[in-house]
């Protein structure tokens, strides 16, 4: 596995366990650079998307609701919630990486962990997201 695509698998792990715990993100993500609890310390990237995901939160949200036809978040499941947070964060606020690998790492993450279901469904709402991007500014 690629190191990006493991740290993105961290932020994952990362989101899905603030949202189970009842914590903030960036709280557990302070907790994590503090007192890790790998031999590995975070990757900056990991980092860098949990502290984005955190900042931006309320925007995202109100993105994916918007485009998820159909369904709200507290009604997807919490690990397609976290993927699609982090997707959506990666295709609206990082210029660096582009947008079809952006969504091709989270739909291979959607796959892995979630339903079956999922990596369509991802794929389909982070592509949305690509291309509303230039009206949301």
């Amino acid at each position: 596995m690629a190191a990006r695509t493991k740290a993105r698998k961290r932020a994952l792990d990362l989101l899905f366990e603030a949202e189970q715990r009842g914590l903030d993100p960036a709280d557990l993500l302070r907790e994590r650079l503090a007192r890790p609890v790998t031999e590995h310390a975070l990757a900056e990237l990991t980092a860098d998307l949990v502290a984005g995901v955190s900042e931006h939160r309320a925007q995202i949200d109100e993105l994916i609701t918007t485009y998820a036809q159909g369904w709200t978040l507290k009604r997807m499941p919490a690990v397609d919630r976290a993927v699609l947070r982090l997707g959506a964060y990666e295709v609206l606020y990082s210029p660096d990486v582009p947008e079809a690998v952006a969504i091709s790492e989270w739909v291979a993450l959607a796959t892995e962990l979630s339903t079956d279901d999922s990596p369509r469904f991802v794929n389909g709402l982070l592509g949305r997201l690509a291309e509303v991007k230039p009206t949301l500014a």
